[in-house]
């Protein structure tokens, strides 16, 4: 089973109508994504805390890491850069942390609120090698401006 992106925006669009709180929105947002899509074997947020701090917010899957520094991982580029990362294979992903054995690739994005103050990363990992492409990328980066630029 694969996303079909235009489907979910709808979805999140009609469950999240109304609401600001973030947390809620994550919660929401990550429930439909994990079960969207057989690729994705981990899917959740780590939500910027502190300078330089990403901490576990709502995920859904096996247990993941409590805390990232912006200088770590993956998700730590996002953050730092800005930019989404896309990795094919995490282990040739120089500083990768190894949250769960079974991850082989990896899709991770900035969040931004209306502002454009990052808050958070959205963390996608699969247990299949090079399982995300740029079309996930673009589809991804639209339901998170969709759901939390508002």
């Amino acid at each position: 089973m694969r996303i079909d992106y235009t489907q979910i925006a709808k979805t999140l669009a009609s469950l999240t109508e109304g609401e600001d709180d973030q947390v809620a929105l994550m919660a929401t947002m990550v429930c439909e994504l994990h079960h969207a899509d057989d690729r994705f074997d981990w899917t959740g947020f780590y939500r910027v805390t502190g300078p330089e701090m990403l901490k576990i917010g709502p995920y859904q899957g096996s247990h993941g890491c409590l805390k990232i520094p912006f200088s770590r991982g993956v998700c730590g580029a996002a953050a730092r850069s800005g930019m989404v990362q896309l990795v094919d294979d995490v282990h040739a992903f120089e500083g990768h942390i190894a949250c769960a054995s079974s991850t082989l690739s990896e899709i991770v994005l900035p969040v931004h609120d209306a502002s454009g103050a990052l808050i958070a990363v959205l963390d996608i990992d699969s247990d299949q090698p090079g399982a995300f492409t740029e079309a996930d990328a673009e589809g991804l980066s639209r339901l998170l401006r969709q759901t939390f630029c508002r």
